[in-house]
Order: structure tokens, then C-alpha cells, then sequence
């Protein structure tokens, strides 16, 4: 086995959610999630960056097709968040609290099984809200 090596794809999304518990008053929402209990929801211009790791395979040179991790994210991620409102029309996301590292946890249980079944490991995943705020996620 060769040495270990680290590859990242970035996709974009842009997206609406709204942070708030059905159980809670419109008031208790809005003072532990301010803003972004909003009634009319409000959205992000996501950046996704997915790292993968492995060995190069000597006949390609890839620890994994770049191409086909890109199809993988867009298919069973991307195209069930690019605008959409992730609390209300995101399948994995139904019934959880639609925090950006909740959203993280929900893209890694998407994409950890697929990538392992073309032979890379799926090491950490890196979601920014803004410019100022994002999560990183390493399974778990």
C-alpha cells in the first residue's frame, strides 16, 4: 500500500433555512437564535469542501476520479440543497434542526458510503456559512 494522500473538492450551494424549535415561543426563538429565527427564513451562499484520502493506484494516479466525487456530491447532496429551503424540502434534514453543523453531519452520512465503495476514505468535510463562520466535520 502506498503512502496516504489528501484530496479536496469544493462545491457551492445557496440555500434558505431557518433556526427555531416548534416547542419554543416566537420570543424564545428569537433570543437564543436572533436573526436567523426569522419567520421568513433567510439564506446562505454555502461553500462545501469535501477532503478524501487514500492511496494513489498506480494505473491512474488518483487516490479518487475527481470527476466522479464531483458527480457524487452534486447527486446526493447538492441537487437536494441548491435552492432549496433545507427545513422544509432537504430529505436528510426532516425533523433536524437545520444548524450548519447539523447540515455538515447530514452531508457526511451522505457521502461516507459512496465514497467508500470507490475505494477512498471520506476524512473531513468543511462547510462555510459566510465569510466569517463555517464548520468542520471528521465523521464520528
Amino acid at each position: 500500500m502506498g503512502r496516504e494522500v489528501f484530496i479536496t473538492r469544493r462545491e457551492r450551494f445557496s440555500a434558505a433555512h431557518k433556526l427555531f424549535k416548534e416547542e419554543w415561543s416566537d420570543e424564545k426563538n428569537m433570543e437564543v437564535f436572533g436573526k436567523c429565527a426569522n419567520s421568513n427564513w433567510h439564506g446562505h451562499n454555502y461553500v462545501l469542501f469535501v477532503t478524501v484520502k487514500g492511496s494513489v493506484t498506480e494505473d491512474t494516479g488518483f487516490v479518487m476520479d475527481l470527476k466522479l466525487l464531483s458527480d457524487l456530491i452534486k447527486t446526493l447532496v447538492i441537487e437536494h440543497l441548491d435552492h432549496k429551503n433545507i427545513n422544509l424540502d432537504t430529505p436528510f434534514m426532516k425533523g433536524i434542526m437545520a444548524s450548519t453543523e447539523n447540515i455538515c453531519m447530514g452531508i457526511w452520512d451522505q457521502l461516507v458510503g459512496p465514497i467508500a465503495a470507490e475505494g477512498a476514505t471520506l476524512h473531513s468535510l468543511k462547510l462555510e456559512e459566510t465569510e466569517n463562520n463555517y464548520v468542520e466535520y471528521y465523521g464520528g
